[in-house]
C-alpha cells in the first residue's frame, strides 16, 4: 500500500503541499487544487510551475482529482463543457505521467425526480472511453453524485460501463442516505458499500466521520463510523498494493464553501492525519 493524499487540504499553495508531502515521507501526492484552481483548469504558466517544482522535489502525482462530472455539474449541462475538461485533463495527465483521474456521475437530481440514468450512463461511458483511448483510466468515485446514492446505483453504473473501475471513498457513505431503500432512507454503511463494490476498486480515498445529533463530524482515521480499519484489513488480506490517499476533510471541505470546523494550522493537522494513517497501516501489517 502506498500512502498519498490530497495535499490541498493542507494549503492550496504549491510550496505548502510539497512541504507536507516531504515531511510525511511521501513520493506521491494526489493533485486537485493548486493556487487559483483545479489542476486541469489553472493557467498554463501556473501548471508549468507545478510541473517544474514537483520534478525538482522528485514528487510524483498519484491521481488527478478532477472536476469532471462531479457533484457541481448537472446532467442537464451541455456535453461540450465536459469534453473541454477532458481535453485539458488528458494533456496535463500526459505531461505529469499520471495514470488515474477521478470522475463522478453528475450531481444528484432532487430525490423522487427522474435521475436520467440512460444519459448519465451514456456520458460516463464516453468519458471512460476517451481516457482509455489515451492510455489513461477514469475511476468513478462514490461522492455526492448519482453513483453515491447507494452501492446499488454504483453497481448499475458498472453494469452500464463494464470496463470501468472505482475510487472507493471510505467516509462518503457515512454522510449519505441509502436511496436504494424505502423512506425514511437509512444511512449508508461504509463496510457494506465496500464489500458490494470491492471487485471493481482500483484506488482508495481515506476519510472518516461520525454523525452526532444529525451533524457530520470528520475524524482521524479509525475514529469514526467509516470502518476504516476493517476495510484496510480486508484490502490487506486481498493483496491490495495500490494507493491509499488521505482526504481528511477535518480542516477543509471543498464542496462546503463556508466550512469552518477548524481554524488552526491546516498543514499541521494534515501531517498529524498522515502520521496516524501511517501508524494505522503499520499496525495492520
Amino acid at each position: 500500500m502506498i500512502i498519498t493524499g490530497f495535499t490541498d487540504e493542507a494549503g492550496e499553495d504549491l510550496e505548502t503541499q510539497i512541504r507536507v508531502a516531504r515531511e510525511l515521507g511521501w513520493d506521491y501526492l494526489s493533485a486537485r487544487t493548486f493556487g487559483s484552481g483545479n489542476i486541469h483548469d489553472i493557467e498554463d504558466r501556473e501548471f508549468e510551475a507545478v510541473c517544474r517544482r514537483l520534478s525538482e522535489e522528485s514528487i510524483k502525482v498519484a491521481e488527478f482529482g478532477s472536476l469532471i462530472a462531479n457533484w457541481s455539474k448537472s446532467i442537464h449541462s451541455p456535453w461540450d463543457l465536459t469534453a473541454q475538461e477532458i481535453d485539458r485533463c488528458i494533456d496535463r495527465m500526459h505531461r505529469l505521467d499520471v495514470g488515474y483521474v477521478r470522475i463522478m456521475s453528475y450531481a444528484q437530481e432532487p430525490w423522487g425526480s427522474d435521475q436520467l440514468e440512460k444519459e448519465r450512463f451514456r456520458r460516463v461511458a464516453e468519458i471512460h472511453r476517451i481516457f482509455a483511448s489515451e492510455g489513461l483510466e477514469a475511476l468513478h468515485e462514490n461522492c455526492m453524485n448519482y453513483g453515491g446514492f447507494s452501492s446499488d446505483h454504483t453497481l448499475r453504473l458498472l453494469d452500464a460501463v463494464p470496463d470501468m473501475r472505482l475510487v472507493f471513498d471510505t467516509g462518503n457513505p457515512v454522510t449519505q442516505r441509502d436511496r436504494s431503500k424505502p423512506p425514511e432512507y437509512p444511512w449508508q454503511n461504509s463496510l457494506k458499500f465496500y464489500h458490494d463494490v470491492k471487485h471493481a476498486i482500483a484506488h482508495i480515498h481515506i476519510k472518516d466521520a461520525k454523525r452526532e445529533e444529525g451533524k457530520i463530524e470528520y475524524t482521524f482515521p479509525g475514529e469514526g463510523d467509516a470502518y476504516v480499519r476493517e476495510i484496510l484489513w480486508d484490502m490487506k488480506l486481498s493483496g491490495y498494493g495500490g494507493f491509499i490517499a488521505i482526504e481528511p476533510h477535518m480542516a477543509k471541505v471543498f464542496h462546503q464553501i463556508n466550512y469552518d470546523q477548524y481554524d488552526g494550522d491546516r498543514a499541521a493537522l494534515f501531517i498529524e492525519y498522515g502520521e496516524k494513517m501511517k501508524t494505522l497501516i503499520q499496525d495492520l501489517l
